[in-house]
């Protein structure tokens, strides 16, 4: 089958098409043919190896996995003996974490890691593309801190992949949502449900004086310092972005402080805690509350050049990958 594999960390270069042999299932595994995978942020940041503290998990020298990617659609083709929760013909979600192995045709999975059911008025395209963001905002929406209804939610980086899914669901929690982006996608974020939307290249939240309950910086771009006048007491900075800096505010400031920095590496939580988010992400998908934004479809043989589109920094909500 093909795959994706990769030797070394890198740019987009990296990741070659391969003939290996297509898997056979454990007796508690299933095998997974995948229909559609993303492009996450958390995926071009672990084929580069950044932040470099990070490859005390992802390989010191190049990557412990072979096959990249994180999230998956698909349908199972069999199953081990020992199964029982899946049958064959069944449509699924799933996350493989720091395993990987999206970036292929087929790829096995326990039956009990986080995997759910599909529903059914979804693509494979729409159920892969909204995994990553949706299953992030909850995971700080509900562990990080509690949204509450009529509470200020800013959102910055709103016409991403993680911004597209924060939005909507800050509003389904009942929240009053502003969301920042460029001049050419204000309209996109409107459209999920923002109350209002800051340009973020006219600099108009900086300038503001409005306060929030709430910000989440879904891309690690915002100051700290300089966005805790826009918090109002007790308010929450959350960032899924981990740097030096972050680091020392988290250890030195942070707990010292009326208002909080709080971080969260949500693909390094236990899996009972990341499959009741999935959880949650189907039951919204399946009585639309949750709406998946794509950008770019491409083809497995072009991962290449979708990773670069990533890169460039342009994309709108997600990029998909049809292996």
């Amino acid at each position: 089958m093909k795959a994706v594999q990769v030797s070394g960390y890198g740019g987009p270069e990296v990741l070659k098409i391969k003939e290996i042999p297509k898997p056979t299932p454990k007796s508690n595994e299933i095998l997974i043919k995948i229909e559609a995978t993303s492009i996450t942020a958390a995926s071009t940041m672990m084929r580069m190896g950044k932040p470099k503290f990070g490859r005390l998990f992802l390989g010191l020298r190049k990557p412990k996995v072979k096959t990249p990617g994180t999230d998956l659609a698909g349908i199972i083709e069999a199953i081990g003996s020992e199964v029982v929760n899946f049958k064959i013909g069944d449509q699924i979600m799933a996350e493989t974490g720091l395993n990987c192995g999206a970036y292929a045709k087929y790829i096995c999975l326990p039956s009990d890691a986080v995997i759910v059911h599909r529903p059914t008025n979804i693509s494979p395209e729409e159920a892969t593309g909204i995994i990553d963001g949706a299953s992030t905002t909850l995971a700080f929406f509900t562990d990080q801190t509690t949204i509450k209804r009529d509470q200020r939610i800013l959102i910055n980086g709103a016409s991403g992949s993680i911004g597209t899914a924060a939005v909507q669901i800050a509003k389904e929690m009942g929240g009053e949502v502003t969301g920042i982006c460029s001049t050419k996608n204000k309209a996109l974020v409107q459209d999920l449900g923002a109350d209002y939307v800051l340009d973020y290249t006219k600099n108009e939240f900086l300038k503001s004086k409005k306060k929030y309950d709430v910000i989440f910086d879904t891309v690690g771009k915002l100051s700290y310092f300089k966005s805790k006048k826009h918090l109002k007491s007790n308010g929450v900075f959350l960032t899924p972005v981990m740097t030096f800096s972050t680091l020392i505010l988290l250890i030195f400031v942070s707990p010292f402080s009326k208002n909080k920095l709080k971080f969260a590496a949500t693909g390094l939580r236990k899996e009972e805690l990341q499959i009741r988010d999935l959880i949650r992400v189907r039951d919204f998908l399946a009585s639309e509350k949750l709406k998946t934004v794509i950008d770019r479809v491409y083809p497995l043989e072009k991962i290449q050049e979708a990773h670069s589109y990533v890169d460039s920094g342009r994309k709108k909500g997600n990029v998909i990958v049809i292996p």
